[in-house]
């Protein structure tokens, strides 16, 4: 897959404290702000806010 500046490569924190991260690709069109999304923290054991960390 070519890499592009329309969709970069960006990293999750959980806003749990943990420390915990995914990464994922996002569009820059579509999400010109941070990220947020709610995925699941295996510290936590719960599903938490992951926000997209510059």
């Amino acid at each position: 897959m070519a890499r592009s500046t329309t969709r970069p490569v960006v990293k999750l924190r959980s806003t749990a404290g943990t420390g915990v991260t995914y990464t994922t690709r996002k569009n820059r069109l579509n999400d010109p702000d941070r990220l947020v999304l709610r995925k699941y923290d295996p510290k936590a054991g719960a599903h938490v806010l992951f926000r997209e960390e510059r």
